[in-house]
């Protein structure tokens, strides 16, 4: 039985893990804009609602798909190290790893430019336009949502030992109770700038002299140079074939190729037989993310440093080769891996106008509170993708250089059907989970019939690995007891480690629209975050 009902549209329709984003995008769509117009809205807005997963200093990555050609154009806002973030500096100043916060663990923020790009090309409204909800929030306050506080709880100490973040999120220096008022009217500010002057307050103006400033004060290494140079860029999405249906992702930086490597794995597979067997069903899919996983570590990096073999990855030839590795019967422990990043914190929202164009939205700061920096005078969260993403391995796909991008966890989806007509635009936060859920969706979806609601309400699952001071890693299947006793225990026949949690605690905030041929949109909202899809009259 459905904790939601499918919400359904003719027209526009919106979807995020919380309702005033999801009502900011709603707004605009009302007011006439097209489907970017309300993402690019969503996106500011959710910077004030959920601090503690996005802000202009984060990256953001999407996809739009362009009604009137069947086109997909993908962009890439992550951004690069700073040109003072060598290898060489780091072992100098006897680093073992890339810090996980403060100023070094930054990377230069793609977010702000993202958005500008997006409305600039394809949006019918300006900036100014689309961020009034946002600026209307962080200047009178916001009620402090469940999640947000229980942040400020759990990640309690790092946010104590950075000031600015302090002040703004923390009450007298304790967490606020949920719906007290949160403010950051240094945002607003921010935001008001922005409108102004455009991106280039930002990149090389005001703002970015503030950054800089900080950056110096707190010994990071970010310059203006850094700043000025940045741009997001406009990449060829990748695909795979699955079922009768298109899979279409973001390429390397982003962790869309894993999503595909699991899909093409499992194309190798009739699914559909095991939509009454849910302990080989999960089994599957559980050893394909395993070995995609493996390929991630082994081979993928950036692109302007790293040769990614995408074409061969996706290959029907190499799905079959790793699918031949399945056994049925037993669990794959031998691959070697690097560390699994599943607490990285994301939102991620879709959106389809009532013409049809829609986009699949991510974005983040990387950890909770990200590097725990905030910018005097301007509310900006720095990230902490440099610390979550980079290593100090020399030769490693992702060893840190100057403007090198790190392998990024954000990824986010559409599904056409072999003519190019959308069919499915979504998404989930999640960090590493990401692709796990994302490829239980679209089988839930595909393979075994579900609707969009019942598909993101299905018990979650998410397999997490650790690495021994020996080298040596082993897996545990953290999953949701509502799958039932009798699939538990056939996955621990199979050798599966379980780590069984409560019914709808596995966290991800799961979004997805269908549009049917016949125009009508459904929409579906993962139950376990706080948002909701909402249509358009």
């Amino acid at each position: 039985m459905k904790h939601r009902g499918i919400v359904m549209s003719r027209k526009g329709m919106v979807a995020s893990a919380h309702s005033l984003i999801s009502t900011s995008g709603l707004k605009v769509l009302n007011n006439g804009g097209n489907a970017i117009d309300a993402i690019i809205a969503m996106a500011l807005t959710s910077n004030v609602v959920l601090p503690d997963m996005c802000n202009l200093g984060g990256d953001a990555f999407l996809l739009y798909y362009e009604a009137k050609t069947n086109k997909i154009y993908a962009i890439n806002g992550s951004g690069g190290a700073p040109q003072k973030a060598s290898l060489q500096y780091f072992q100098e100043n006897g680093f073992k790893n890339v810090p996980k916060d403060g100023m070094l663990s930054v990377t230069i923020p793609g977010a702000c430019d993202v958005y500008f790009e997006a409305l600039d090309h394809f949006g019918t409204m300006t900036f100014n336009n689309v961020c009034q909800d946002a600026i209307e929030l962080a200047r009178n306050g916001v009620p402090a949502s469940e999640k947000v506080v229980r942040h400020m709880h759990t990640d309690y100490e790092k946010m104590k030992r950075f000031k600015n973040l302090t002040n703004i999120y923390l009450k007298d220096g304790h967490p606020y109770e949920i719906g007290e008022l949160l403010y950051n009217k240094d945002y607003a500010t921010t935001l008001e700038c922005l409108c102004k002057e455009g991106k280039d307050a930002f990149y090389k103006g005001e703002i970015a002299q503030k950054i800089v400033n900080y950056s110096h004060k707190h010994g990071g290494l970010i310059e203006l140079e850094d700043l000025r140079d940045y741009h997001c860029q406009y990449v060829e999405p990748i695909s795979v074939p699955y079922r009768d249906y298109q899979i279409i992702q973001l390429p390397p930086v982003s962790q869309g190729i894993i999503h595909l490597e699991e899909m093409n794995i499992l194309n190798q597979f009739d699914m559909s037989k095991y939509k009454n067997d849910r302990a080989s069903a999960i089994h599957l899919m559980v050893e394909a993310k395993k070995i995609a996983f493996h390929d991630r570590m082994k081979y993928f990096g950036d692109p302007d440093y790293v040769t990614n073999p995408v074409s061969e990855i996706l290959t029907s030839e190499y799905g079959k080769k790793m699918a031949n590795k399945i056994k049925m019967d037993r669990c794959i422990n031998e691959y070697e891996e690097l560390e699994f990043d599943e607490f990285s914190h994301t939102t991620s929202m879709v959106a389809v106008d009532k013409d049809g164009n829609a986009v699949s939205f991510i974005h983040s700061i990387s950890a909770t509170w990200g590097s725990g920096e905030i910018v005097d005078g301007t509310g900006i969260l720095l990230n902490n993708r440099a610390g979550t993403g980079f290593n100090l391995t020399s030769g490693h796909p992702n060893v840190i250089a100057p403007g090198k991008k790190t392998m990024h966890t954000l990824n986010t989806y559409m599904v056409t059907d072999n003519q190019g007509r959308l069919c499915y635009v979504g998404n989930t936060p999640g960090g590493d989970n990401q692709p796990q859920w994302n490829m239980q969706t679209l089988c839930n979806i595909i393979d075994f019939g579900l609707d969009v609601q019942t598909a993101l309400e299905e018990p979650k699952w998410a397999d997490n690995h650790t690495i021994h001071e020996d080298g040596s890693v082993t897996h545990q299947l953290k999953i949701e007891s509502q799958v039932g006793e009798e699939v538990l225990n056939q996955l621990k026949a199979m050798g599966h480690d379980l780590n069984v949690i409560e019914p709808y605690t596995c966290s991800g905030a799961s979004q997805i629209i269908e549009i049917r041929k016949d125009g009508l949109r459904l929409g579906g909202s993962d139950p376990r975050a706080d948002g909701c899809a909402m249509p358009e009259i």
